[in-house]
């Protein structure tokens, strides 16, 4: 047999190519679909202060609305827009925001 010279195999070999696995197709969900996590709603009562590096945050007082902590007041920080009586979505209900420090640049 003849020798393929830039192959360096003999012409009429064959190549082996790999074995695939044949993949399993996941199970997908419905496309369109909306998946909501359980959120406890909060009002807005005071707006105190913004903070982050930047100010891109406000920290705000919020009163929880229903719930295991119904009518307990929380510091949390918003990013966005936000007035008084705003309702807000939280998530979990259990932390609250730090104070801001009271001492800020040049307030020696």
């Amino acid at each position: 047999m003849e020798r393929d010279k830039a192959k360096g195999k003999e012409i009429g070999e064959t190549e082996q190519k790999p074995v695939q696995q044949e993949r399993v197709p996941r199970q997908e969900e419905k496309k369109g679909t909306v998946n909501f996590s359980y959120a406890t709603p909060a009002k807005v009562e005071e707006i105190v202060e913004r903070t982050g590096t930047r100010g891109e945050a406000i920290q705000v007082r919020c009163r929880i609305l229903e719930g295991r902590d119904q009518n307990k007041v929380l510091r949390r920080n918003i990013r966005g827009p936000v007035q008084i009586g705003d309702i807000l979505m939280l998530r979990e209900t259990e932390m609250e925001a730090r104070r801001l420090q009271k001492s800020g640049r040049g307030l020696g």
